[in-house]
Formats: C-alpha cells, sequence, structure tokens
C-alpha cells in the first residue's frame, strides 16, 4: 500500500513513480502532465520542421527564419534581441525536456540533434518532435549530483537511456545542443556569449522551478527530490555558475535577455537590471 505521502489529490497529475511508465507512449504522455515545455512530440515532423543538427552542422538559414518569425511577431527589427529570445526559447525546451525525463523517469532521453527536429516558425513553447522513441525508463536508483562525475552502471531493466546523473543532463542539453547551438548563432547575429550562457542559466532555473512545483502539487517525491538535486548540481557547474547570483535566496542572472528592448516588453523576475535602461526611443 502507497504511503500517504505518495497519494495524489483528487484532480493532480499522477505520482511520479518511474517503474510504473514501462511503454515508451505512456512515458511521453506522463511528461506531457508537467506542462508543454517538457514533453516532445511524437508524430511526424511537419513540413519546414529541420533537425537541430543542420544548425549544429551551420546551415543558418532555420535560424534566419526563426529571427525573421520571432521580430515580426515582436514588432522589433533588432536583429540581437530576436537572436537572444531565440535562444532562450530552444534553452528552455531542452532542460525541460531533460530535467522532467530525468526526475519524473529517473532517466535522461536520447536528445540526439539528428533524430530532434524543430519547427523555425513554430509556436511558443519552441515546437519539437522526435522521431526516436523514448524506451523505458530504468529501475530507479540512486542519484548522482556531480555534473562531471561519471554516471553509475545502468540499472537492470534499463533500456538504452543513460541514468539520472546531472553528468547525462549536461551532455544531453548543454554539451550536444547549446553549445554548437550557441557558436551557430553568433554566426547569424553578433551577440555576446555571455548573453546566451546567462539566457541557458535562467532557462534552467525556471525549467527546475516549474518542475519542483508540479512535483509538490503532484505529491510526487521522489520526482520532487530529483527535480532539486539534478537543478541545484547543474546550476552549479563550473561552466553556469559563473552566469547567476543568488538574490534573498532567488536565482538571479548576471546578464540580460534584452526583451525589455520589445515594444511593450520590460523586465524579466531573475533579471540583473533593476529597471529598463532608456533605449533612444522612450
Amino acid at each position: 500500500m502507497a504511503a500517504e505521502d505518495d497519494a495524489p489529490p483528487a484532480g493532480a497529475a499522477p505520482t511520479a513513480d518511474p517503474a510504473a511508465a514501462p511503454d515508451p507512449a505512456a512515458s511521453w504522455d506522463r511528461l506531457s502532465a508537467v506542462g508543454p515545455f517538457f514533453t516532445l512530440g511524437t508524430a511526424p515532423p511537419p513540413p519546414g520542421a529541420v533537425p537541430l543538427a543542420a544548425l549544429r552542422d551551420g546551415d543558418t538559414r532555420p535560424w534566419e527564419r526563426r529571427l525573421d518569425h520571432i521580430a515580426s511577431r515582436l514588432g522589433t527589427d533588432q536583429r540581437r534581441v530576436a537572436a537572444s529570445l531565440a535562444y532562450q526559447g530552444l534553452a528552455s525546451r531542452l532542460w525541460s525536456v531533460a530535467l522532467a525525463s530525468a526526475s519524473v523517469l529517473g532517466a535522461v532521453p536520447r536528445l540526439t540533434p539528428e533524430q530532434l527536429y524543430w519547427l523555425p516558425e513554430g509556436s511558443t513553447p519552441d515546437d519539437l518532435w522526435t522521431t526516436e522513441p523514448l524506451p523505458a525508463a530504468p529501475a530507479p536508483g540512486p542519484l548522482s549530483a556531480d555534473p562531471d562525475g561519471p554516471d553509475r552502471p545502468r540499472p537492470t531493466g534499463s533500456v538504452a537511456l543513460p541514468p539520472a546523473t546531472a553528468a547525462a543532463v549536461h551532455r544531453a542539453v548543454h554539451t550536444a545542443h547549446l553549445e554548437p547551438l550557441a557558436h551557430s548563432l553568433r554566426a547569424t547575429t553578433p551577440i555576446a556569449p555571455a548573453l546566451l550562457r546567462g539566457n541557458s542559466a535562467s532557462a534552467l532555473a525556471g525549467a527546475g522551478r516549474q518542475l519542483l512545483d508540479w512535483a509538490r502539487r503532484a505529491r510526487a517525491p521522489r520526482a520532487a527530490e530529483r527535480a532539486a538535486t539534478l537543478t541545484a548540481a547543474l546550476l552549479h557547474h563550473p561552466g553556469t555558475r559563473p552566469e547567476w547570483t543568488e538574490d534573498s535566496g532567488a536565482f538571479r542572472r548576471r546578464s540580460c535577455c534584452l526583451y525589455y528592448r520589445v515594444p511593450g516588453g520590460g523586465l524579466c523576475g531573475d533579471c540583473v537590471l533593476d529597471r529598463p535602461p532608456r533605449t533612444g526611443t522612450d
């Protein structure tokens, strides 16, 4: 019999027991309960969608399409602003999917750039599809918080998924995607590397907060523990820790995503700025 702490309240999302999601389709369905940022489409990608590997390999046309779309939608002619928001959107999706899978299912999905498709003219959250099914999660086991440490051996019953270590999440998101995506974006638009690193840190912190809130509402203590531990470890990675500080115990980035430059925009809650600078158009 389940402990009272694990029993979901009426109307809450189901308790996040990794062993309870044995088939791939059910696994993605479980992640969709967290929110639209935390899952991937599994239907065939629509016309116009491109693999993220294309951006990694130097094709700048998808970035140009995305920047045109964002600039038009937000009514700005500042390419640097559109580039910042485009990168932050992708970073939010990638961190969210990996953290949700690691926390809820106990394993990190294969987010290979060749199998992950993106629609540059898509909505927010960024439309992403995978052509590779999510295998069943491995049995729950000890959680490693070391983002650079070796992964523990795969537990018995695992099907091709690495265990939920911070190192595995970091490799799946930052190394495989965000680092090469930042390089390719900067080939199209001059933008400070520190700004993009700050966008990634902000996206990671936001994904962790939302996932932890969901796990607590769903009375899923194991998912909550994993979400809190993984997010903290990833935020303290040597490549990420310089990009943020704590303000009264809350995450605050050391850079600005430039959203205040969008007509009608303002400062984000974790912005380094206390008030929007004058833009010359005020």
